[in-house]
């Protein structure tokens, strides 16, 4: 995500707080919001993808995903 919409983002939820906000601006702030949790999801993907768990014995079991 491009640093502009997390600074966006941080803008409407300061707006917000203050003096609140239009309604276009909350539709803006719900699908910025939306597109930040997707990516921060992926990114949590893409770092579980490397990562395994070690035993006390030693033996490393790769942590698979959750089936629905």
């Amino acid at each position: 995500m491009e640093q502009e919409k997390i600074e966006r983002i941080n803008t409407l939820a300061h707006k917000q707080k203050t003096i609140g906000l239009t309604q276009e601006e909350k539709e803006e702030q719900a699908a910025l919001r939306k597109e930040y949790v997707a990516m921060w999801k992926k990114s949590l993907e893409a770092e579980l993808e490397h990562t395994y768990i070690v035993t006390p014995d030693g033996k490393k079991h790769k942590v698979e995903k959750k089936k629905k």
